[in-house]
């Protein structure tokens, strides 16, 4: 069984992907850190994010075991990994992976900004999880300040419409609700209450499928 969770960056998609994981005893990726990770590598070699050979190169020598997720987290990694993820090549090169981790057994719950559209486009359940911009740019501002990150709600908020704007008007893959995928806004919910609400969604949509 898959389960594909896309939505805009800060909406809590990866939250909900891996408490749904934990929930279906299904296995979780969050494929943003494969995008952030050739990022943090073209930062760390002084590439230009643009460089599309350096980008593919740093996509086909990723090591997924040896992610260092909190240095992946940082908001310099992901305004980088937004640009390299609009990269056709860089996306080429990691399409493979996503692919064979989604079907591998017992399945998996994968969460982007992709996932039910281009990656997974027959998974069992989809889910595109949103929250007004004000909203995902006050978690991110909190988030940033519980790690001991410096952060400023407008700045915040300003990079959060340019990323929303980047992602949505790509040319390839861009952010957007594939047909079949049910709606979670998040803006009231508390995280508890969006975990409930997502495995309500999960399970109706399943029992609607026969799965």
């Amino acid at each position: 069984m898959i389960i594909a969770i896309d939505g805009p960056a800060a909406s809590g998609k990866g939250t909900l992907g891996k408490r749904l994981a934990a929930h279906f005893g299904l296995r979780h990726l969050d494929t943003g850190l494969l995008y952030r990770a050739v990022a943090k590598a073209m930062l760390e070699a002084a590439h230009p994010l643009d460089d599309r050979a350096c980008a593919v190169k740093a996509a086909n020598g990723l090591d997924p075991a040896r992610f260092d997720q909190p240095a992946l987290k940082g908001h310099a990694i992901g305004e980088a990994a937004s640009i390299v993820s609009a990269i056709p090549e860089v996306r080429d090169a990691l399409l493979a992976f996503q692919r064979a981790f989604a079907a591998a057994p017992p399945g998996a719950v994968l969460d982007g900004r992709d996932i039910g559209t281009v990656i997974a486009p027959n998974a069992a359940v989809k889910l595109f999880v949103t929250a007004a911009p004000e909203i995902r740019a006050q978690r991110r501002v909190r988030e940033l300040l519980e790690r001991g990150m410096p952060a400023h709600y407008e700045d915040v908020l300003v990079d959060i419409r340019a990323r929303d704007e980047r992602d949505s008007h790509r040319s390839v893959a861009p952010l957007r609700q594939a047909p079949d995928a049910i709606l979670l806004d998040t803006s009231e919910l508390t995280v508890e209450e969006a975990v409930t609400e997502a495995i309500r969604l999960t399970d109706e949509r399943l029992e609607l499928s026969g799965c």
